[in-house]
């Protein structure tokens, strides 16, 4: 196992693809660094490579230098693959063998953003739970039927990985540290980026953007700022409903043809991801976290908090080391 606790040193290569998004390997690269300094000792190891050892070409025009060519057939812990927008025209099948092999060398395959895709397209998903970016997930799920595939932000399914865009590529990185050396160091890792939250996979990527639902339906969109702003004290979907012009039936139809769940469930998730952050990132008390998150007790906010993660906020973080 990767993800778990290890005081050894992790050997990754990472395959870089023209068209990747410099932040998502940033996101990628920069918290072993950072870890490592963390830690003062060399925790995380890696070496930067091409399909064919030239330098790939960032989505901004900018040249990365890479360590040389893939090797499939060099043992490492981890292989990642980053690539992105133009995936499916690198799926040829030299670099889809390519890939098959190496991922018979490493103990653990990755897909960062649309390398997923390329893990698709090798058959390394096939049986596993995966993600991408959000704008691609019905297109990805309906092109390998064989992955069950789900809207989170990143997905851990030993052993592969994937990810949801850069900043899931940094909330992976960031569990994987805190796996592997502990949630205290995690935290100073993400300090070091000032980014407050150590985030579970499980968290949805914003099931939707707020973006692109506004240009279809501009009053679910509404509707979830609203909710978003009164999490400490939730509205009723009715006060929601009448605040965004609709009936609540209106509502309910609204939010089942735009995101596939009621409205008032859309509500308790968005706060029960908060409670999660709060229980799992900080030392606050239950009870304030349940205030925090519109509960009106201890018991509620953990009857809830059970049914949706599989244990009450209180087990969550005795295991949260």
């Amino acid at each position: 196992m990767i993800f778990a606790h290890s005081d050894e040193p992790l050997d990754v290569t990472l395959l870089l693809f023209s068209g990747l998004s410099l932040l998502s390997l940033a996101a990628t690269l920069d918290p072993m660094r950072g870890a490592n300094r963390v830690l003062g000792r060399a925790a995380y190891r890696w070496k930067l490579t091409s399909i064919d050892g030239q330098m790939p070409v960032a989505s901004c025009g900018l040249p990365i230098p890479v360590d040389g060519a893939f090797d499939p057939s060099m043992q490492q812990d981890a292989l990642i693959v980053v690539a992105a927008f133009d995936a499916v025209h690198h799926a040829t099948p030299r670099i889809l063998k390519s890939l098959r092999a190496g991922a018979t060398r490493s103990k653990i395959v990755g897909g960062i953003e649309s390398g997923s895709w390329l893990m698709g397209f090798a058959g390394l998903l096939d049986g596993r739970r995966a993600t991408t970016h959000w704008e691609d997930l019905e297109d990805f799920a309906a092109r390998f039927p064989n992955a069950d595939v789900e809207p989170d932000r990143f997905v851990v399914d030993e052993p592969v990985f994937t990810t949801g865009g850069a900043t899931p590529a940094l909330d992976c990185m960031l569990s994987l540290i805190r796996a592997r050396n502990g949630y205290s160091a995690a935290l100073d890792v993400a300090s070091l980026y000032i980014y407050e939250e150590v985030r579970t996979g499980s968290d949805v990527q914003p099931i939707v953007s707020l973006g692109r639902i506004r240009q279809h339906e501009p009053r679910v969109a509404e509707a979830i700022r609203i909710m978003e702003t009164h999490i400490d004290r939730p509205l009723t979907i009715a006060a929601i409903a009448r605040r965004v012009g609709v009936s609540t039936r209106g509502l309910e139809t609204l939010f089942q043809k735009t995101v596939d769940v009621s409205p008032g469930v859309y509500y308790v998730t968005l706060r029960l991801n908060a409670a999660r952050r709060l229980v799992l990132d900080t030392n606050l008390p239950i009870a304030d976290i349940a205030e925090r998150t519109g509960f009106s007790a201890i018991a509620s906010l953990s009857r809830a908090y059970r049914r949706q993660f599989g244990a009450p906020p209180s087990a969550a973080r005795r295991t949260r080391s």
